[in-house]
């Protein structure tokens, strides 16, 4: 299978190109992953897909599978990254593989135990998924926002692991147990997205949805304060 990976949901971000290997236990094949930069997704994505393609001899013919970054992140990147994939999936008749980035933190880390993925949300807040590696017992990970101050008190007791440089710092200083990974891209997305098509865990485009966290209307009056 030819599998088409797209992340735009971060200030800069990348497409990739992978093959998927024969038995299940072996690892996908990253044909090409190239950036995009921030700002001009919305001109950059669709032309950098076809010379993509056509650099190997591909058209969007020969695509199987979609894997998209689906947040949390920037909501102009995301919408743009997903609409992409909405359209080519529609009209390929191709499944999409949906992936949280929180989620990617964990899957390339390899921590085990009890995880908590954080990522800069901006503006002194940090995104956080909680999840359980390997999983005890079937439920839904908690993924939502908090302050970098709630994020310190809250992730005691749990292994961090973040790509973000100063999350890290913070979270250490704190003494907390840190895993500083590498930028995530959307070669990683490819990877996680793999698995997700092998368990059958895909969308159809109009099932597609961008997932974005952030504060509840309660929390936000509570932040500005009387």
């Amino acid at each position: 299978m030819l599998l088409l990976s797209i992340d735009t949901s971060g200030r800069n971000g990348s497409i990739a190109l992978a093959r998927t290997p024969e038995s299940p236990a072996d690892e996908i094949e990253a044909i090409e992953s190239i950036p995009l930069s921030g700002g001009t997704f919305s001109a950059q994505l669709v032309p950098q897909i076809a010379a993509l393609l056509a650099s190997h001899g591909f058209t969007k013919l020969d695509i199987d599978a979609f894997s998209v970054a689906s947040g949390p992140g920037s909501f102009t990147g995301l919408r743009i990254g997903l609409a992409a994939v909405k359209g080519l999936a529609e009209i390929l008749r191709k499944p999409i593989a949906a992936v949280s980035l929180l989620e990617l933190c964990v899957f390339v880390s390899a921590v085990q135990g009890k995880v908590m993925a954080a990522l800069d949300a901006g503006r002194s807040d940090v995104y956080v998924g909680e999840y359980e590696v390997p999983a005890e017992h079937i439920r839904t990970p908690r993924e939502h926002m908090l302050s970098r101050a709630e994020f310190i008190s809250q992730a005691r007791g749990w292994a961090v692991v973040t790509p973000d440089p100063a999350l890290a710092e913070d979270a250490t200083a704190a003494g907390l147990s840190v895993a500083t990974i590498a930028p995530l891209t959307a070669a990683g997305v490819a990877a996680l997205g793999w698995r997700k098509i092998l368990s059958g865990d895909t969308l159809t485009p109009d099932q597609l949805e961008a997932n974005y966290i952030g504060r509840t209307d309660a929390e936000m009056f509570e932040r500005i304060g009387p």
